[in-house]
């Protein structure tokens, strides 16, 4: 048996797909508030079959702080894929992301190491990942606590620490820190809104640079390095790095639409920021632009992908490739 969280997620429910898909029998955790038909909506991309295999999922409701719960859906089970996460970029959240990515992940451990897990695979982010300007950003590039890290990087290096003290107790584990994710599904949120806003239209972008990764690939990567004998390391799952510019440009072409023509200065965005946090203060409402993601939009990161491609013989989907896949996979949802 297998045990995944975030199963309701991007990189949960592609997984889901792919493990079932592979003949095994998974177990998946999800909250009561999840949509469990946006997994459903997931295997129908790749299947006809999609409701016959999303029926086979054995659905356990729990949170990643709910022991008693945790501790049922564990029964039975042999390997285990932590992919539940919480994100935001708001410091307001702080306790919040601390409470689900590192006393969540503190929880998972400890469990699996109460039930001999045979081996733990943890998602983690390359915002866990120390930082360079000056060369491409490696596995054992070391993190930084002085550097301006944004509280959703804090709390998955904090993630990830507890999954280390989990190995020095026994637990076998592998860690992956994709770049940013991109995959079909999830239009209203992560990044499926910028498949959805380039289809609407946008004349914008910025100069940063960043490393990105089709969904697919990280599942791939995922379920390869469980089977292998590999165990406790590290892998950047990045497919290329890339300008946000041509990323917006490669998929407003595969849309049919204008690429974006005007350049969003930092001055611009922290200015934004400003006005997006007042906004949010008088009206109570959601703050939508932060300090961090807009300096993270105009920083030029390159990241290196040798080690998961020697590991496992792997080659990534080109950018091209995913983002007209993910482009024919929108059209299919909004006819």
């Amino acid at each position: 048996m297998i045990l995944v969280t975030g199963g309701t997620g991007l990189v949960g429910a592609h997984l889901l797909y792919f493990l079932l898909k592979d003949g095994q029998k998974v177990r998946a955790i999800h909250r009561k508030s999840s949509d469990l038909n946006a997994v459903l909506q997931v295997f129908g991309y790749y299947t006809s079959e999609a409701q016959k295999l999303f029926e086979s999922i054995e659905w356990v409701e729990a949170n990643l702080n709910d022991i008693p719960a945790l501790s049922k859906a564990f029964q039975g089970v042999e390997y285990v894929y932590h992919a539940g996460a919480y994100v935001s970029f708001d410091p307001k959240n702080f306790s919040k992301l601390q409470k689900s990515n590192i006393e969540g992940t503190a929880n998972i451990v400890n469990l699996c190491l109460e039930f001999s897990i045979k081996k733990l695979c943890h998602v983690s982010s390359i915002a866990a990942i120390g930082k360079s300007d000056t060369e491409a950003i490696h596995e054992e590039m070391p993190w930084n606590p002085d550097d301006d890290n944004n509280v959703y990087a804090i709390s998955k290096y904090g993630a990830e620490m507890e999954v280390w003290r989990g190995t020095q107790e026994g637990l076998n584990a592998v860690v992956v820190n994709p770049g940013v994710i991109i995959g079909s599904g999830f239009w209203n949120k992560g990044t499926g809104v910028l498949f959805s806003k380039v289809y609407k239209g946008m004349n914008y972008y910025t100069t940063g640079e960043m490393g990105f990764v089709d969904v697919v690939d990280v599942v791939a990567c995922m379920i390869e390095l469980m089977k292998s004998n590999i165990k406790n390391e590290r892998f950047i799952l990045v497919a290329e790095s890339e300008s946000y510019k041509n990323l917006l440009t490669k998929i407003a072409e595969a849309f049919g639409k204008k690429p974006p023509q005007k350049e969003l200065k930092l001055w611009m965005l922290l200015l934004a920021a400003n006005v997006d946090a007042i906004r949010s203060f008088v009206t109570r409402g959601k703050q939508m632009l932060f300090k961090s993601t807009a300096k993270a939009m105009v920083t030029k990161r390159r990241y290196n992908n040798e080690k998961i491609k020697n590991a496992l013989n792997y080659n990534f989907k080109s950018l091209d490739e995913t983002v007209n896949e993910i482009v024919k996979n929108f059209r299919k949802d909004n006819p």
